[in-house]
């Protein structure tokens, strides 16, 4: 999949009515070079209070030759918190980003990045005297349970997934932020809960994920177009949101600006897809199916002894996930301005 130039520029957002008036802002991002970093970066750029960038990651790269001059590169790894220390200081805010989605590294080494890093940079952030630290949670901390309602608001409590390593870890992680935030002075604490990111730099586990379902569909497409008539796919006929990268970029800069209270925003674009709208973007021709049977077919893969993590993802198509993201949408002065069908065309066509 190609990966455009991040150094487009994105408008910048009106004064939210509320956020501090702050400028020369510092401010030290984990996980630069993922998915969400790559978005975030070119509004930092663009952002007049934001003074200086320092990008945090254990492997080495250039910001420059992306064209983040306002970005310092500092070697860190989230399972060091004095090494942490170090690249924070004199940082104004926080935004961690860092995160292990496939599992592939095995369980205590992603649990080590995932829990015990994200406390360690909410610590760090706090020892170096940061006002503000947001974080990228997910849809996935309210776990795929039968009486999650369509349309969960913050108020529905965070609770971990059955089977999913990656939905229990963001569950309890989003419990031990909140323990550790309201036990000791630091930060204000903000949390992001978006669901599914695409867009251009759509990479890491679920890039690859994306990779394997656009090849599958490329396949299929390509064996149907050689019969006389099309053959069907069955697909469950299941809600999914999305959300574009550039979207999750303005809310976390709504965030490290300080607009609104600190919190926790479900943040999604405002069309919901169905996984057959999918289906037939990947060149499919689906035939939906009810989610029930699936959702039941895909809790026992998911909870298959023995199997790698990436399994687990099975449970994501055991329950319907949909929030509402009123709240953002009043108190951070937030408003998407991609559709899901967007993102998702932009992330097939890597425009």
């Amino acid at each position: 999949m190609s990966r455009p130039s991040p150094t487009r520029r994105l408008p910048q957002p009106a004064i939210v009515p509320g956020m501090p008036d702050e400028t020369d802002l510092n401010v030290a991002v984990t996980g630069p070079t993922g998915t969400f970093g790559y978005a975030l970066m070119p509004v930092l750029e663009a952002e007049a209070r934001v003074k200086r960038v320092v990008g945090v990651a254990r492997r080495p790269f250039d910001p420059a030759l992306q064209g983040w001059a306002k970005m310092e590169y500092r070697q860190g790894d989230v399972r060091d918190r004095d090494g942490l220390c170090e690249a924070f200081k004199g940082a104004d805010v926080v935004v961690h980003l860092a995160f292990m989605i496939t599992g592939a590294g095995g369980r205590a080494a992603t649990r080590a990045v995932n829990v015990e890093g994200t406390l360690n940079a909410l610590r760090a952030a706090r020892d170096v005297g940061a006002r503000r630290f947001v974080y990228a949670s997910s849809i996935a901390a309210y776990g795929f349970h039968a009486d999650n309602p369509v349309g969960m608001s913050e108020e529905w409590p965070a609770r971990p997934a059955d089977h999913l390593f990656y939905a229990q870890e963001k569950a309890e992680i989003e419990q031990m932020l909140a323990e550790d935030a309201a036990a000791s002075e630091g930060p204000d604490l903000y949390l992001l809960r978006p669901p599914v990111v695409l867009g251009p730099h759509t990479v890491g586990g679920k890039g690859m994920l994306l990779d394997m379902l656009m090849s599958l569909g490329r396949r299929l497409s390509h064996t149907a177009g050689r019969l006389p008539i099309p053959v069907p796919v069955l697909v469950p006929d299941l809600p999914i949101q999305l959300i574009h990268e550039d979207d999750v970029a303005q809310a976390l800069l709504r965030c490290l600006l300080g607009a609104g209270l600190p919190g926790t925003y479900n943040i999604a674009a405002d069309d919901t897809l169905a996984l057959p709208d999918i289906a037939r973007e990947l060149g499919l021709t689906p035939v939906p199916v009810p989610a029930g049977p699936v959702g039941h077919l895909a809790r026992a893969v998911a909870s298959s002894p023995g199997l790698p993590p990436t399994v687990e993802w099975a449970e994501v198509l055991s329950r319907p996930s949909v929030m509402s993201t009123a709240k953002a949408k009043q108190e951070l002065a937030w408003q998407p301005r991609h559709t899901a069908l967007d993102a998702l065309r932009e992330t097939l066509t890597g425009d």
